[in-house]
């Protein structure tokens, strides 16, 4: 597969505690120069960031993060908050504790809030895989199928392991039509990340893809 393919599917990410704006911005310069998908900030950032960057390059943020048991309502804000600063996609972490007390309907509602707060924006949804059991994955399938969201995801990138392909591939297996995947954490070469498109992700959560090809600049 091509580079340039394999970025144009990248968002382009950096959600480290430590990151200050001259970080913010580089990855944004980044973003622009290699045409990735978005690159995915911080919530604090989005409005400098998108005036950065006008309509050269979409802004992603990220919402409920990593751990994903705040309120419901915290959540809306937070994404409407994000909306009026100019994100153009939402990745929210849903709340892991409430699934696995079976308490669906809670996970279903949390989503389809957060997906109205976005206003048509694009919606991906962190269910954090490496916390969840095989059945917790699946009923996580239905819910974000049943939700409205564009994205079903892996991984905040912030827990005890990343995406794997066999998550993308229980994935492809239980998603409703029109819920596209995003592989996130611990994707660290290329091979790794054309084995998840190939597997059927359309959106890749990393930076290491965007220092790959400025490693090839250099040789």
């Amino acid at each position: 597969m091509d580079l340039s393919a394999i970025l144009s599917a990248c968002d382009h990410t950096l959600l480290a505690q430590t990151a200050t704006w001259d970080q913010i911005r580089a990855l944004c310069d980044d973003g622009m120069k290699y045409h990735t998908a978005s690159v995915c900030i911080p919530p604090c950032y989005v409005k400098k960031a998108k005036s950065y960057v006008g309509e050269r390059l979409k802004i992603c943020t990220v919402i409920g993060f990593p751990n994903g048991n705040m309120t419901t309502e915290a959540k809306v804000f937070e994404t409407e908050d994000a909306i009026q600063k100019g994100a153009d996609e939402i990745d929210m972490v849903i709340n892991i504790g409430m699934l696995k007390a079976e308490e669906d309907e809670y996970v279903l509602e949390e989503i389809k809030a957060v997906r109205a707060a976005c206003e048509g924006k694009i919606l991906k949804v962190i269910i954090e895989t490496c916390l969840l059991t095989e059945d917790e994955k699946i009923r996580m399938c239905r819910i974000v199928t049943d939700s409205g969201a564009d994205y079903i995801k892996t991984s905040t990138g912030f827990s005890t392991a990343g995406a794997t392909f066999a998550d993308i591939e229980l994935f492809a297996e239980h998603i409703g039509p029109g819920v596209k995947m995003k592989a996130a954490g611990g994707i660290a070469s290329l091979e790794d990340a054309e084995k998840f498109l190939s597997l059927g992700a359309s959106r890749l959560g990393t930076s290491r893809i965007v220092k790959i090809a400025k490693a090839k600049e250099t040789k």
